[in-house]
C-alpha cells in the first residue's frame, strides 16, 4: 500500500459499535421508567398472564427484558415464530416466556391464533409471558376480537420519555459503551439542545464516535456542536 492510500485508511471511521451492558445495575431508573421497573421487581406476584412493556424506540424495553429473564429465567421467543409453531411448542419452551418487538405481527391472523391460544395456557397453568411493543393494546388493531380484549385488559406499563436526570445517566451509559470518557460539561452542554428521546441520544453518541474516530479527537463541547448542527440540517 501506498503512503497516499494508508494516508486516506487512517482516515476511515470503522464503527465497530458498542457493547451495551444489560444487567440491572446497569438500568437507570427515573420518573419515566420506575413504575416498569417496578413491575419487574414485583414478579411472579404478578396480577395476569401477560406483562406488557410499551415504549418508543430504544427506550430500554429490550434491556428490562435483559434484566427480567435473568431474574424469571425466561425463554426469549422470536415474534415470527407465531407463525411457525404452535402454541403447544411455545408454552412447553418454559414456566416464562418473553416476547419482544411484537408489533408487526399484530393484524396476522395465524400470529394472533397462536398467541391467543398460548395466552390461555399460560393462564390455565399460572404461567407469565412479557410482551414488548411500541404502541399501546388500546390503540392497537387486532384481527381477533377475543386477543384485543385480554391484552387491552392485561395490566401495560410504559416507559416515557426521560428528565434530565435520567437522559444525562444514559447518556453517560452510551458513550461508556463504546469506551468514550465524557465530562459533565458535555452532557450538561447537550441536555437542552438535543431531541429528549431515547432513540436520539443513541443516534447522537453513535455520530459522535464516528466523527470523533474520522477527526481523531476526543467528544467535547466544540465537537458536539458540530454533531448536533449536523443532525439539525438532515
Amino acid at each position: 500500500m501506498s503512503q497516499k492510500s494508508l494516508a486516506n485508511a487512517r482516515q476511515i471511521a470503522f464503527d465497530l459499535g458498542a457493547r451495551p451492558a444489560f444487567g440491572r445495575d446497569d438500568f437507570y431508573i427515573g420518573k419515566s421508567n420506575a413504575v416498569a421497573v417496578g413491575w419487574i421487581d414485583r414478579w411472579p406476584e404478578w396480577t395476569a398472564p401477560v406483562l406488557i412493556l410499551q415504549g418508543s424506540a430504544a427506550s430500554g424495553k429490550s434491556h428490562l427484558v435483559a434484566v427480567w429473564q435473568e431474574r424469571s429465567g425466561a425463554h426469549k421467543i422470536c415474534p415470527e415464530c407465531l407463525t411457525t409453531k404452535t402454541a403447544d411448542e411455545l408454552f412447553a419452551l418454559g414456566h416464562a416466556l418473553v416476547i419482544d418487538g411484537l408489533d408487526p405481527w399484530l393484524g396476522d391472523r395465524e400470529a394472533e391464533t397462536t398467541l391467543f391460544h398460548l395466552y390461555n395456557m399460560l393462564k390455565e397453568e399460572q404461567r407469565t409471558i412479557m410482551i414488548t411493543m411500541r404502541m399501546a393494546p388500546s390503540e392497537t388493531d387486532f384481527v381477533l376480537p377475543d386477543l384485543a380484549s385480554r391484552f387491552r385488559a392485561a395490566p401495560s406499563v410504559a416507559i416515557h420519555a426521560p428528565d434530565d436526570m435520567l437522559l444525562a445517566s444514559i447518556l453517560s451509559k452510551l458513550f461508556c459503551d463504546r469506551q468514550l470518557c465524557v465530562s459533565n460539561d458535555v452532557i450538561a452542554y447537550l441536555l437542552p439542545r438535543m431531541e429528549r428521546s431515547f432513540a436520539a441520544a443513541q443516534k447522537l453518541v453513535r455520530l459522535a464516535d464516528r466523527r470523533a474516530l474520522s477527526e481523531k479527537r476526543k467528544i467535547s463541547v466544540s465537537l458536539m456542536r458540530l454533531v448536533l448542527s449536523d443532525m439539525q440540517s438532515k
